[in-house]
């Protein structure tokens, strides 16, 4: 073998080590838990402590950095994904490791690597909200984080509060979902309704889709922080890719291993 599998325990990396089947030094990055790419420490451990591998945040970064990034996870058997990523970055790094099986999500601005689609690790449905349709890019990143992280992902869109039948005929679906995940911009009202239904966790996030006194999705950042719907919890403006990652640990069963 090359490595024990999210195995850090330092009686088994070097009972392997003694047996011949694992190389000193891998056994000393396992053991360190990150990898030293100079630019960057990859957070290799990651998966065992807390159930999900390190995701790469992907704006800003240079395509180079983002593929040595990802190739240094992926090789150490962690599916990758890379968020906020743009067309044009996402080719160059799709060029850069072209041994990898790595494709772009456009609808999300996401790259993932994967050899197969993740397991279902998740007790129920993970229901995603959207208050318009001007919110479907947060929609997809957060859809898309679900399910890379093992969960089945339902969606629920154009239903906002300035028609309310809209969400009130789907009143079974919501009480349905494990975990709901509710999207809007303007004035953030739509997690206060949605809340005011169910008996579930309700995720809030709010978006920078608005007309000027939005302030780039402040204003529904306050709203939203400051419901009356009991239950409900917030993450920062556009940040599909938080509100799924705690929808994720929420819904994941607490004897659940770690992903493959």
């Amino acid at each position: 073998m090359s490595r024990p599998d999210h195995e850090t325990s330092l009686e088994r990396v070097l009972a392997h080590v003694a047996a011949g089947d694992l190389d000193p030094a891998v056994a000393a990055e396992t053991l360190r838990g990150y990898v030293d790419l100079g630019f960057a420490h990859v957070d290799t451990d990651r998966a065992r402590r807390v159930g999900f591998p390190e995701v790469v945040f992907g704006q800003g970064k240079a395509p180079t950095h983002i593929a040595e990034i990802a190739r240094a996870l992926y090789v150490r058997n962690q599916r990758v994904l890379v968020t906020r990523i743009t067309p044009e970055v996402a080719k160059a790094v799709i060029a850069a490791l072209p041994a990898l099986p790595a494709r772009y999500a456009a609808a999300a601005h996401a790259l993932i690597i994967e050899d197969h689609p993740a397991p279902i690790r998740g007790q129920g449905t993970i229901l995603i909200v959207a208050a318009g349709t001007s919110d479907l890019p947060v929609v997809e990143e957060a859809a898309l984080t679900a399910t890379v992280y093992g969960n089945r992902v339902e969606r629920l869109t154009d239903v906002g509060v300035a028609g309310l039948h809209r969400v009130l005929a789907h009143r079974e679906r919501l009480r349905a979902a494990h975990v709901i995940i509710v999207i809007a911009g303007m004035e953030g009202a739509l997690p206060s309704v949605v809340a005011g239904l169910v008996s579930r966790p309700v995720i809030a996030v709010p978006t920078s889709v608005g007309y000027g006194a939005s302030f780039g999705g402040l204003a529904a950042l306050l709203g939203m922080l400051n419901s009356c719907g009991t239950g409900v919890t917030v993450v920062n403006i556009d940040n599909g890719f938080g509100a799924a990652y705690a929808a994720s640990l929420i819904n994941l069963p607490t004897d659940a291993e770690p992903p493959a």
